[in-house]
Order: structure tokens, then C-alpha cells, then sequence
């Protein structure tokens, strides 16, 4: 028996989300669904500003939040966009 993950099907992505930072005054962040279920991203929008509230991005803790945001959005299959605010080369 062989433990190599074999790759499935390629699944669409079932909706779209954009995070964006609002700047330096609390709450620093708010969470858009562009497209998909409204329950869905709902449900994403919720556990999303849990982890990230009240986290600036240059805080160390938003650096780990923002990989356990990005992972459940991959579970959840949707496609997330980050606008920091900030130049591509340096988000």
C-alpha cells in the first residue's frame, strides 16, 4: 500500500473574497465577497475578521493569521485577494 496522494479532479472555485486593510485606526480590516454563496462567504467573512480584527499587518501574529485565513479559504475553495494597501513587490 502507497501513501502518494494521487491529485483529483480540479474543483471551480465556488465564490471570491478581497481582504482589505483600512489603515492604522481599529478595525483594520474589512472583508468583501465578490462572488459565490452568500452563506459561504458569510461564514468565511466571520472567522476571517476573527483572526484578523485587530491585527495591523505589521504585527508578527498577522503573518501566521493570514496563512490560517488563506488555508480556509483553500478548504472552502474560494479565491482570495489581499489589498494591504501597499506596492505588489512589497505585500
Amino acid at each position: 500500500m502507497s501513501n502518494i496522494a494521487v491529485p483529483g479532479p480540479e474543483v471551480p472555485p465556488r465564490g471570491q473574497v478581497r481582504i482589505v486593510y483600512l489603515g492604522p485606526v481599529a478595525p483594520h480590516w474589512e472583508v468583501h465577497g465578490i462572488n459565490g454563496d452568500r452563506i459561504l462567504l458569510d461564514e468565511f467573512r466571520q472567522r476571517a475578521l476573527a483572526r484578523l480584527l485587530l491585527l495591523p499587518p505589521h504585527d508578527p501574529q498577522f503573518r501566521r493569521n493570514r496563512e490560517r485565513v488563506a488555508r480556509d479559504a483553500e478548504r472552502e475553495g474560494l479565491i482570495l485577494e489581499w489589498d494591504l494597501g501597499l506596492p505588489d513587490q512589497e505585500s
